[in-house]
């Protein structure tokens, strides 16, 4: 028996380092085909724009209505306290590193984000089902929406006012700019797909089909702008600054060691997770940082070769962080 388990556990992680090598793939796809001069240079901001606005609302609201229900929702609600805990515990180390370490105005809200919010759409998602099956996705959703919220309803807001331009601006623009993001189309694809969850509508097939198929556009467009962006910035890009390694270290021992150390406690207290819960939730915790950084980087004036660099740098690590992830939680 113990051999068989053994035996799944390497096929799992060798499905996710597949998953991981398709990701980099796609983004030297993106790489390549700039530096054949197919794309020119307007072609990421319209990226940009159709990622942002159509496709990822799209995506946010298919995965809310294909893999949640209210009374899922409502029973993994002890799983939710962990997360958010995590969440909030993280954004709070995060905000004293910047200021400690001095980070520039166009990096600290990617910072910030890069420790927190993990790229659960992107790589979360399939790497939980390669790793422990098609039976952990209700688990998967309790950090699924919590990353989604989190991301949505505060990260960008850090982003967005960590605009290096607003130095120079007064504040009017700045109000202008803040009510402009208040509501941005993925959180309102979220919210859309809530409320038709609480209220119990259908979704014709035909907008079903229709909106699966522009939200399916969302990986592979980031991805090829990732890669168009590396391009843009050079290889040489790629390096490992103190800011850069500094926000690693919250992505891939911070932000883990957090949710480990909440279930933990909460276990002590008589809360005990389901081992595949608890797994989930600390696998998730140490997913790369968001593929849509540069994006957002990009729409709110910010260091976008930094935001690049955090992307590629974590998805790239990700595959030696799996393994080790894996292996210390087996003596949680």
């Amino acid at each position: 028996y113990k051999e068989k388990e053994r035996v799944g556990k390497m096929a799992a992680f060798i499905t996710s380092v597949e998953g991981i090598i398709t990701i980099l793939l796609m983004m030297a796809l993106g790489f390549g085909l700039r530096g054949m001069g197919w794309f020119d240079d307007h072609f990421s901001g319209s990226i940009s724009k159709l990622i942002m606005n159509v496709a990822l609302p799209a995506s946010i609201f298919v995965s809310v209505m294909k893999y949640l229900t209210l009374p899922k929702l409502v029973s993994l609600s002890s799983g939710l306290i962990y997360s958010f805990g995590g969440v909030i515990i993280g954004y709070i180390i995060a905000w004293i590193t910047v200021k400690l370490l001095k980070v520039r105005p166009g990096r600290r809200g990617l910072f910030m984000n890069t420790v927190v919010n993990a790229n659960t759409i992107f790589i979360g998602l399939p790497l939980n089902i390669a790793l422990f099956g098609s039976q952990s996705l209700a688990y998967f959703l309790v950090y699924y929406v919590t990353n989604t919220v989190s991301t949505w309803a505060f990260g960008v807001f850090l982003i967005a006012n960590d605009d290096p331009t607003k130095q120079k601006g007064d504040q009017g623009t700045e109000r202008k700019v803040n009510w402009k993001k208040l509501l941005p189309p993925p959180l309102l694809g979220f919210i859309v797909a809530i409320i038709w969850l609480v209220l119990g509508l259908p979704v014709p097939s035909w907008a079903g089909n229709t909106l699966s198929y522009v939200g399916n556009l969302v990986t592979p467009l980031s991805l090829i702008y990732i890669g168009i962006v590396l391009y843009d910035a050079g290889l040489k890009s790629i390096h490992f600054d103190r800011d850069t390694v500094f926000a690693l270290l919250g992505r891939f021992v911070l932000s883990p060691l957090v949710i480990t150390g909440l279930i933990l406690l909460g276990a002590h207290t008589g809360h005990v997770l389901p081992t595949m819960e608890m797994q989930t939730l600390i696998v998730q915790a140490a997913a790369p940082g968001l593929a849509v950084m540069p994006i957002l980087a990009n729409e709110s004036h910010g260091d976008v070769k930094y935001a690049t660099n955090l992307v590629t740098t974590s998805t790239i690590l990700f595959i030696v962080v799996v393994p080790i992830v894996m292996t210390l939680i087996q003596f949680i």
